[in-house]
Protein backbone atom coordinates (compact mmCIF):
# COMPACT_ATOMS: atom_id res chain seq x y z
CA UNK A 1 0.00 0.00 0.00
CA UNK A 2 1.57 3.40 -0.75
CA UNK A 3 1.81 6.58 1.27
CA UNK A 4 -1.27 8.01 0.02
CA UNK A 5 -3.41 5.15 0.42
CA UNK A 6 -2.00 4.55 3.92
CA UNK A 7 -2.93 8.39 4.76
CA UNK A 8 -6.22 7.84 3.04
CA UNK A 9 -7.24 4.68 5.27
CA UNK A 10 -5.81 6.68 8.66
CA UNK A 11 -8.10 9.65 7.86
CA UNK A 12 -10.65 7.60 7.17
CA UNK A 13 -10.70 5.77 10.75
CA UNK A 14 -10.16 9.18 12.07
CA UNK A 15 -13.31 10.63 10.44
CA UNK A 16 -15.44 9.33 13.35
CA UNK A 17 -13.72 11.04 15.77
CA UNK A 18 -13.46 14.67 14.54
CA UNK A 19 -13.60 16.48 17.23
CA UNK A 20 -16.06 19.54 16.26
CA UNK A 21 -19.03 17.70 15.68
CA UNK A 22 -22.96 18.79 15.81
CA UNK A 23 -24.64 16.85 18.75
CA UNK A 24 -28.17 15.22 17.91
CA UNK A 25 -30.39 13.79 20.15
CA UNK A 26 -32.15 10.88 18.22
CA UNK A 27 -32.20 9.42 15.49
CA UNK A 28 -35.17 11.33 13.27
CA UNK A 29 -32.36 14.47 13.11
CA UNK A 30 -29.71 12.46 11.70
CA UNK A 31 -28.27 13.28 8.51
CA UNK A 32 -26.34 12.39 5.26
CA UNK A 33 -22.71 12.42 5.20
CA UNK A 34 -20.23 12.20 3.11
CA UNK A 35 -16.81 12.01 3.49
CA UNK A 36 -13.53 13.11 1.46
CA UNK A 37 -10.57 14.40 1.16
CA UNK A 38 -9.28 18.20 -0.52
CA UNK A 39 -6.81 20.40 0.67
CA UNK A 40 -4.92 18.09 2.45
CA UNK A 41 -7.63 17.19 4.94
CA UNK A 42 -10.94 15.21 5.31
CA UNK A 43 -13.60 16.89 4.42
CA UNK A 44 -17.47 16.18 5.35
CA UNK A 45 -20.70 17.35 4.64
CA UNK A 46 -23.82 16.76 6.90
CA UNK A 47 -27.08 18.01 5.71
CA UNK A 48 -29.94 17.76 8.73
CA UNK A 49 -32.54 18.89 5.82
CA UNK A 50 -33.20 18.40 2.19
CA UNK A 51 -31.36 15.15 2.36
CA UNK A 52 -30.39 14.96 -1.14
CA UNK A 53 -26.78 13.42 -2.06
CA UNK A 54 -26.43 15.25 -5.60
CA UNK A 55 -26.76 18.56 -3.39
CA UNK A 56 -23.79 17.34 -1.16
CA UNK A 57 -21.86 16.64 -4.42
CA UNK A 58 -22.16 19.91 -5.88
CA UNK A 59 -20.70 20.95 -2.47
CA UNK A 60 -17.57 18.47 -3.20
CA UNK A 61 -17.53 19.99 -6.80
CA UNK A 62 -16.95 23.12 -5.42
CA UNK A 63 -14.47 22.32 -2.78
CA UNK A 64 -12.58 20.59 -5.62
CA UNK A 65 -12.74 23.67 -7.79
CA UNK A 66 -11.06 25.88 -5.16
CA UNK A 67 -8.29 23.98 -4.65
CA UNK A 68 -7.48 23.36 -8.29
CA UNK A 69 -7.11 26.58 -8.30
CA UNK A 70 -4.79 27.74 -4.97
CA UNK A 71 -3.42 24.82 -4.09
CA UNK A 72 0.47 25.06 -3.58
CA UNK A 73 0.78 21.29 -3.61
CA UNK A 74 -0.39 20.70 -6.80
CA UNK A 75 1.05 21.12 -10.18
CA UNK A 76 -0.23 23.57 -12.78
CA UNK A 77 -2.56 25.57 -10.54
CA UNK A 78 -3.44 29.25 -10.60
CA UNK A 79 -1.16 29.82 -7.47
CA UNK A 80 1.63 27.38 -8.85
CA UNK A 81 2.00 29.61 -11.89
CA UNK A 82 1.70 33.21 -10.21
CA UNK A 83 4.73 31.62 -8.16
CA UNK A 84 6.35 30.71 -11.31
CA UNK A 85 6.28 34.09 -12.58
CA UNK A 86 7.57 35.97 -9.28
CA UNK A 87 9.78 39.09 -10.01
CA UNK A 88 9.19 38.60 -14.08
CA UNK A 89 5.27 39.79 -14.39
CA UNK A 90 1.90 39.68 -13.09
CA UNK A 91 -0.55 36.59 -14.09
CA UNK A 92 -3.97 37.04 -14.53
CA UNK A 93 -6.25 35.06 -11.94
CA UNK A 94 -10.10 33.66 -11.88
CA UNK A 95 -11.88 35.26 -9.39
CA UNK A 96 -11.34 32.36 -6.05
CA UNK A 97 -8.06 32.95 -6.16
CA UNK A 98 -8.18 36.71 -6.38
CA UNK A 99 -10.91 37.21 -3.78
CA UNK A 100 -8.41 34.58 -1.27
CA UNK A 101 -5.24 36.40 -2.38
CA UNK A 102 -7.08 39.66 -1.26
CA UNK A 103 -8.26 38.80 2.01
CA UNK A 104 -5.06 37.09 2.49
CA UNK A 105 -3.45 40.58 1.95
CA UNK A 106 -5.80 42.47 4.06
CA UNK A 107 -5.47 39.98 7.06
CA UNK A 108 -1.64 40.45 5.94
CA UNK A 109 -1.63 44.03 6.54
CA UNK A 110 -4.22 44.13 9.76
CA UNK A 111 -1.60 42.11 11.36
CA UNK A 112 1.44 44.19 10.15
CA UNK A 113 3.03 40.76 8.92
CA UNK A 114 2.53 38.93 11.54
CA UNK A 115 0.23 36.84 9.29
CA UNK A 116 2.08 37.20 5.95
CA UNK A 117 0.80 35.14 2.86
CA UNK A 118 4.24 35.22 1.13
CA UNK A 119 5.47 32.91 3.93
CA UNK A 120 5.22 30.60 1.40
CA UNK A 121 9.09 30.02 1.03
CA UNK A 122 9.36 29.63 4.86
CA UNK A 123 6.53 27.06 5.06
CA UNK A 124 8.00 24.74 1.82
CA UNK A 125 11.65 25.28 3.88
CA UNK A 126 10.11 23.50 6.82
CA UNK A 127 7.15 21.26 5.24
CA UNK A 128 5.78 20.36 8.23
CA UNK A 129 2.90 18.08 7.91
CA UNK A 130 4.83 16.34 4.81
CA UNK A 131 7.26 13.58 4.11
CA UNK A 132 9.61 15.54 3.20
CA UNK A 133 9.55 17.86 7.07
CA UNK A 134 12.81 18.88 8.46
CA UNK A 135 14.20 20.88 10.55
CA UNK A 136 16.47 23.58 8.52
CA UNK A 137 19.91 25.28 9.37
CA UNK A 138 19.94 29.06 10.62
CA UNK A 139 21.73 29.65 7.20
CA UNK A 140 18.79 28.04 5.20
CA UNK A 141 16.18 29.79 7.49
CA UNK A 142 18.05 33.22 7.07
CA UNK A 143 18.35 33.07 3.49
CA UNK A 144 14.23 32.37 2.91
CA UNK A 145 13.31 34.99 5.28
CA UNK A 146 14.57 37.45 2.74
CA UNK A 147 11.81 36.36 0.35
CA UNK A 148 8.96 36.73 2.62
CA UNK A 149 6.95 40.39 2.57
CA UNK A 150 3.45 40.81 1.81
CA UNK A 151 4.54 44.33 0.90
CA UNK A 152 5.84 43.06 -1.99
CA UNK A 153 2.97 41.34 -3.35
CA UNK A 154 0.80 43.68 -5.92
CA UNK A 155 -2.74 43.10 -6.53
CA UNK A 156 -4.76 44.85 -9.75
CA UNK A 157 -8.52 44.89 -8.83
CA UNK A 158 -9.24 45.73 -12.44
CA UNK A 159 -7.29 43.43 -14.37
CA UNK A 160 -7.90 40.21 -11.50
CA UNK A 161 -3.65 39.92 -11.69
CA UNK A 162 -1.48 39.28 -8.84
CA UNK A 163 2.30 40.06 -8.95
CA UNK A 164 5.10 39.09 -6.62
CA UNK A 165 7.87 41.79 -6.81
CA UNK A 166 11.00 39.42 -6.60
CA UNK A 167 11.95 35.94 -8.11
CA UNK A 168 11.19 33.07 -5.68
CA UNK A 169 8.92 34.66 -3.46
CA UNK A 170 5.84 32.45 -2.83
CA UNK A 171 2.41 32.66 -1.69
CA UNK A 172 0.77 30.38 0.41
CA UNK A 173 -3.08 30.36 1.25
CA UNK A 174 -2.91 27.26 3.39
CA UNK A 175 -3.93 29.68 6.80
CA UNK A 176 -7.14 31.36 4.60
CA UNK A 177 -8.34 28.67 2.03
CA UNK A 178 -9.82 26.34 3.74
CA UNK A 179 -11.81 28.89 5.31
CA UNK A 180 -12.73 30.61 2.00
CA UNK A 181 -14.29 27.15 0.79
CA UNK A 182 -15.90 26.46 4.09
CA UNK A 183 -17.65 29.81 3.46
CA UNK A 184 -18.24 28.73 -0.63
CA UNK A 185 -19.71 25.33 0.22
CA UNK A 186 -22.43 27.48 2.67
CA UNK A 187 -23.25 29.79 -0.04
CA UNK A 188 -23.71 26.07 -2.31
CA UNK A 189 -26.18 24.27 0.39
CA UNK A 190 -28.08 27.45 0.92
CA UNK A 191 -28.77 28.23 -2.68
CA UNK A 192 -29.76 24.62 -3.19
CA UNK A 193 -31.83 25.75 0.51
CA UNK A 194 -30.65 24.14 3.12
CA UNK A 195 -31.72 25.67 6.27
CA UNK A 196 -29.36 23.13 8.51
CA UNK A 197 -25.98 21.48 8.03
CA UNK A 198 -22.47 21.12 9.20
CA UNK A 199 -19.28 21.41 7.50
CA UNK A 200 -16.08 20.23 8.44
CA UNK A 201 -12.47 20.83 6.38
CA UNK A 202 -10.56 19.19 9.30
CA UNK A 203 -11.43 21.54 11.93
CA UNK A 204 -12.45 24.20 10.15
CA UNK A 205 -16.21 23.69 10.96
CA UNK A 206 -19.19 25.94 9.76
CA UNK A 207 -23.06 25.15 11.70
CA UNK A 208 -25.28 26.41 8.62
CA UNK A 209 -28.22 27.34 10.56
CA UNK A 210 -29.96 25.37 13.30
CA UNK A 211 -30.77 21.76 14.23
CA UNK A 212 -34.33 20.85 12.39
CA UNK A 213 -35.74 21.11 15.87
CA UNK A 214 -34.79 25.12 15.58
CA UNK A 215 -32.04 23.99 18.85
CA UNK A 216 -28.64 26.04 18.39
CA UNK A 217 -25.62 23.75 17.51
CA UNK A 218 -23.54 22.83 20.42
CA UNK A 219 -19.81 22.19 18.96
CA UNK A 220 -17.06 20.94 20.90
CA UNK A 221 -13.66 22.26 20.86
CA UNK A 222 -10.40 20.52 20.26
CA UNK A 223 -8.01 19.44 22.83
CA UNK A 224 -4.86 21.08 21.51
CA UNK A 225 -2.80 18.41 23.08
CA UNK A 226 -4.57 15.36 21.82
CA UNK A 227 -5.02 13.70 18.38
CA UNK A 228 -8.60 15.13 16.96
CA UNK A 229 -11.84 13.51 19.36
CA UNK A 230 -10.74 14.80 22.41
CA UNK A 231 -12.88 18.13 23.39
CA UNK A 232 -11.97 20.66 26.10
CA UNK A 233 -15.47 22.36 26.12
CA UNK A 234 -18.54 23.29 24.08
CA UNK A 235 -20.03 26.37 22.71
CA UNK A 236 -23.32 26.81 21.33
CA UNK A 237 -24.11 28.54 17.98
CA UNK A 238 -26.30 29.21 14.80
CA UNK A 239 -25.19 30.34 11.89
CA UNK A 240 -21.39 30.05 12.75
CA UNK A 241 -18.11 29.27 11.89
CA UNK A 242 -15.86 27.77 14.80
CA UNK A 243 -12.09 27.37 13.87
CA UNK A 244 -9.57 25.80 16.06
CA UNK A 245 -6.08 25.78 15.75
CA UNK A 246 -3.31 24.15 18.08
CA UNK A 247 0.75 23.38 17.97
CA UNK A 248 0.30 20.27 18.36
CA UNK A 249 -1.93 19.55 15.70
CA UNK A 250 0.84 19.10 12.90
CA UNK A 251 4.69 19.23 14.28
CA UNK A 252 8.16 17.57 13.41
CA UNK A 253 10.28 16.64 16.58
CA UNK A 254 14.46 16.57 16.53
CA UNK A 255 16.51 16.15 19.61
CA UNK A 256 13.46 15.65 22.03
CA UNK A 257 12.07 18.96 20.82
CA UNK A 258 8.78 20.03 18.84
CA UNK A 259 8.62 22.25 16.15
CA UNK A 260 4.74 23.02 15.20
CA UNK A 261 3.65 24.18 11.71
CA UNK A 262 2.82 27.74 12.95
CA UNK A 263 5.48 29.92 11.77
CA UNK A 264 6.70 33.15 12.10
CA UNK A 265 7.19 35.56 8.97
CA UNK A 266 9.44 37.32 10.87
CA UNK A 267 11.77 34.59 12.31
CA UNK A 268 11.45 31.75 9.98
CA UNK A 269 10.73 29.56 13.02
CA UNK A 270 7.37 28.65 14.63
CA UNK A 271 5.66 30.78 17.12
CA UNK A 272 6.96 30.20 21.17
CA UNK A 273 4.56 31.45 22.88
CA UNK A 274 2.39 30.39 25.99
CA UNK A 275 -0.90 29.38 23.87
CA UNK A 276 -1.61 25.90 22.95
CA UNK A 277 -4.52 26.79 20.55
CA UNK A 278 -6.85 28.84 19.75
CA UNK A 279 -10.43 28.51 18.51
CA UNK A 280 -12.34 31.47 17.00
CA UNK A 281 -16.22 32.04 16.34
CA UNK A 282 -17.66 34.23 13.89
CA UNK A 283 -19.44 34.97 10.82
CA UNK A 284 -17.17 33.61 8.27
CA UNK A 285 -14.73 31.09 8.03
CA UNK A 286 -12.30 32.83 6.04
CA UNK A 287 -12.00 35.17 8.91
CA UNK A 288 -11.76 32.74 11.46
CA UNK A 289 -9.20 30.60 9.43
CA UNK A 290 -6.84 34.04 9.11
CA UNK A 291 -7.70 34.86 12.65
CA UNK A 292 -6.60 31.23 14.38
CA UNK A 293 -3.21 31.42 12.60
CA UNK A 294 -3.39 35.98 13.22
CA UNK A 295 -3.38 35.40 16.80
CA UNK A 296 -0.40 33.40 18.03
CA UNK A 297 2.00 36.36 17.45
CA UNK A 298 0.35 38.04 19.33
CA UNK A 299 0.89 36.09 22.67
CA UNK A 300 -2.25 35.45 25.01
CA UNK A 301 -3.04 39.37 26.41
CA UNK A 302 -2.34 40.30 22.59
CA UNK A 303 -4.48 37.91 21.25
CA UNK A 304 -7.10 38.71 23.27
CA UNK A 305 -7.22 42.46 22.88
CA UNK A 306 -6.72 42.19 19.39
CA UNK A 307 -9.64 39.71 18.88
CA UNK A 308 -12.00 41.86 21.49
CA UNK A 309 -11.83 44.97 19.02
CA UNK A 310 -13.00 43.17 16.00
CA UNK A 311 -16.67 43.18 15.62
CA UNK A 312 -18.79 39.98 15.66
CA UNK A 313 -15.40 38.05 16.45
CA UNK A 314 -14.87 36.08 19.53
CA UNK A 315 -12.09 33.46 20.85
CA UNK A 316 -10.86 30.50 22.80
CA UNK A 317 -7.31 30.48 23.98
CA UNK A 318 -5.61 27.65 25.88
CA UNK A 319 -2.36 28.12 27.12
CA UNK A 320 0.81 25.32 27.88
CA UNK A 321 -0.54 25.08 31.26
CA UNK A 322 -3.97 23.84 30.31
CA UNK A 323 -5.79 27.05 30.98
CA UNK A 324 -8.57 28.69 29.14
CA UNK A 325 -9.11 32.11 28.84
CA UNK A 326 -12.03 33.66 26.58
CA UNK A 327 -13.61 36.76 25.23
CA UNK A 328 -16.57 38.51 26.41
CA UNK A 329 -18.98 37.74 23.98
CA UNK A 330 -19.08 34.14 24.99
CA UNK A 331 -18.39 34.18 28.62
CA UNK A 332 -22.09 32.68 29.11
CA UNK A 333 -21.83 30.22 26.24
CA UNK A 334 -18.86 28.15 26.44
CA UNK A 335 -18.61 25.12 29.13
CA UNK A 336 -15.74 23.60 30.44
CA UNK A 337 -16.56 19.53 30.16
CA UNK A 338 -12.28 18.77 30.57
CA UNK A 339 -11.95 18.58 34.21
CA UNK A 340 -7.47 18.97 33.33
CA UNK A 341 -8.13 22.57 31.96
CA UNK A 342 -9.11 25.22 34.15
CA UNK A 343 -11.48 28.47 32.86
CA UNK A 344 -10.10 31.70 34.09
CA UNK A 345 -12.06 34.28 34.82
Amino acid sequence: MNNIKKVLLVLTIFISSISMVACTKNNSSEPISRTNFFMGTVVKISLYDKKDQNIISKGFDRIRQIESEVSINKQGTELDKVNEAAGKKPVKVKDDTFAITKKGLEYSELTKGSFDITVGPIVKLWSIGLPEAKVPTKSEVDEKIKLVGYKDLQLNEKDKTIFLKKKEMIIDLGAIAKGYAADAVAEVLKNEGVKSAIIDLGGNVFALGTKPDGELWKIGIQNPFQSRGEIVGTIYVENKSVVTSGIYERFIEKDGKKYHHILNPFTGYPYDNEIAGVTIISDKSIDGDALSTSVFSKGLKGGIDFIENIKNVDAIFITKDKKVYITEGIKDNFKITNDEFTLVN
